[in-house]
């Protein structure tokens, strides 16, 4: 059985694909690129699609990635390689990508994604999957989506006009690998990238330097609307990140504890930011057993 794990878990690598064929995907995996799930802006948001190729007799958990590239780049691709592994398993994946900070600022993002989860959701009936077991995964910017997407089922403003109204956008459990928090406090330790800028990558999402849009870096804070009744969260971070500090994941960590909202936090020794120890067998187990936890039956 281990030998077997650590075959799938090996097909997971750093790399965004140009093409379906250099992901390799399995015969028994059907995947759909492009599909259109709404509206952002002028232009469709798409996502990409994999699913076993023979459906399990009981609609399937979601499993939903958000891609990272600092609110300015990425690839819904980049999500391909971490979902097989689950599709292959029995879970519907998609990866989803959403208006980047030059398209549009916040809360554009949070929209975006949120209209993803409303348009599975909606579709639950077509793709055979279970639209009370829906699942978030993301790293970096896309983690930091992630977490908001835990937290916010409540905030209608975020809800946007992608499409699929009257179609709940809550999840049921949320992995954050190593997103920022409170952009404020980003600045609180070293880091490769000046905050103070005004085209640091948390600056040209919100639409302006932060300290001069204190308002703007609160309404974008996850904690802002924290509850009790927010999704069950696992974070993961390493100390040595140089890109988002250790801190941001703390102070979510903390904020929800005190909330009451279960949360399990595991610093990644070395990892760096999105660094190999992230795709360790180890690591990958702990995401694996979590969303086994609270979205299979």
């Amino acid at each position: 059985m281990k030998q077997k794990l650590k075959g799938i878990l090996s097909k997971l690598k750093i790399f965004v694909p140009k093409k379906t064929s250099e992901l390799q995907i399995p015969k028994d995996v059907v995947y759909r690129s492009d599909v259109k799930f709404g509206q952002g802006g002028d232009r469709a948001l798409k996502m990409d699609i994999l699913h076993p190729r023979t459906l399990p007799n009981v609609p399937m958990p979601v499993l939903v990635w958000i891609h990272s590239g600092a609110f300015r780049g990425g690839s819904k691709r980049e999500g391909l390689p971490q979902l097989l592994p689950f599709a292959q398993q029995g879970y519907f994946c998609a990866t989803i990508e959403y208006r980047l900070s030059h398209e549009a600022i916040f809360p554009a993002q949070i929209e975006d994604c949120k209209c993803g989860i409303r348009f599975l959701r909606a579709h639950a009936r077509t793709f055979h999957l279970d639209p009370d077991r829906i699942g978030v995964w993301g790293s970096s910017a896309g983690g930091y989506l992630a977490a908001l997407l835990g937290i916010t089922h409540h905030v209608k403003e975020f809800e946007g006009k992608g499409g699929w109204d009257g179609f709940s956008s809550r999840v049921q459990a949320v992995c954050d690998w190593f997103g920022p928090t409170d952009f404020l406090r980003i600045r609180d330790f070293p880091s490769q990238i000046d905050r103070n800028a005004a085209d640091a990558p948390e600056a040209l999402l919100i639409g302006g330097p932060l300290q001069e849009n204190k308002e703007k870096v609160a309404k974008a804070n996850p904690i802002t609307y924290l509850t009790k009744e927010a999704s069950p969260f696992l974070i993961m971070h390493s100390e040595d990140d140089p890109l988002v500090p250790f801190n941001q994941s703390q102070l979510l960590v903390e904020a929800l504890q005190q909330a009451g909202v279960e949360v399990t936090f595991e610093v990644i020794e070395g990892g760096k930011h999105d660094g190999k120890k992230f795709y360790s067998l180890d690591v990958l187990k702990k995401v694996e057993n979590f969303f086994k936890k609270h979205l299979e039956r």
